[in-house]
């Protein structure tokens, strides 16, 4: 008798183990990502900006089923450059993005793909840097509030593994780092499709 409670014991305890072990709620993300910036109009200026590639790290926390949350941070590096009645300018400048999103995560999965709906805000920080790729003096680091949308899907290679690929839209004001001569007092549009791995614990 104490030989089989005591393999009943052990069989609970692992099983416990086991439960605790696939009750994985959050997840690690690191992903390579694209630039691409819509071109702006206005007031005689126009502003457009070389397309980039860069980086996003992050982390998602399941409340459920359904709902999660994640904070990330992103960096690229890109030209913005300005017609004007002047001439041309460029300023090249990094570009750190910092966002927060409410996630839908609907409980379903095809051929071990599981979609994704995300929306939130943030800010991108543009950082203008001294060198060949910056023609006119004076900028200087400006941040601009940002709406955040997308969408994407997960492959899950194990329990712990996946594979992401997303699209991420951000919707802001144009940058002029400071200089009202490159102000066009716009709305802009940055697309931001971006693939990598999801580790999940």
């Amino acid at each position: 008798m104490r030989r089989i409670g005591t393999i009943i014991l052990g069989f609970a305890l692992l099983s416990t183990a086991f439960a605790v072990a696939e009750d994985t709620r959050s997840e690690a993300i690191v992903e390579g990502t694209g630039v691409f910036t819509k071109d702006s109009n206005n007031g005689g200026i126009s502003q457009r900006a070389t397309n980039a590639g860069g980086f996003l790290v992050g982390y998602r926390y399941h409340f459920n089923d359904w709902f999660a949350a994640e904070a990330n941070y992103g960096y690229s590096r890109n030209t913005q450059s300005y017609f004007n009645s002047s001439g041309l300018s460029r300023i090249q400048s990094n570009i750190h993005e910092a966002t927060a999103a409410f996630v839908v995560t609907p409980p379903i999965a095809v051929m071990k793909l599981k979609p994704f709906l995300l929306a939130g805000s943030g800010a991108l920080v543009f950082d203008p840097r001294n060198g060949a790729g910056t023609s006119i003096a004076g900028a200087q680091r400006q941040a601009k509030a940002a709406f955040l949308y997308g969408g994407g899907v997960d492959y899950d290679l194990t329990h712990h593994l996946a594979l992401r690929a997303e699209y991420r839209g951000l919707v802001y004001k144009t940058p002029d780092f400071n200089i009202s001569a490159l102000n066009t007092d716009k709305v802009t549009h940055m697309a931001q499709p971006s693939a990598g791995i999801v580790i999940r614990f």
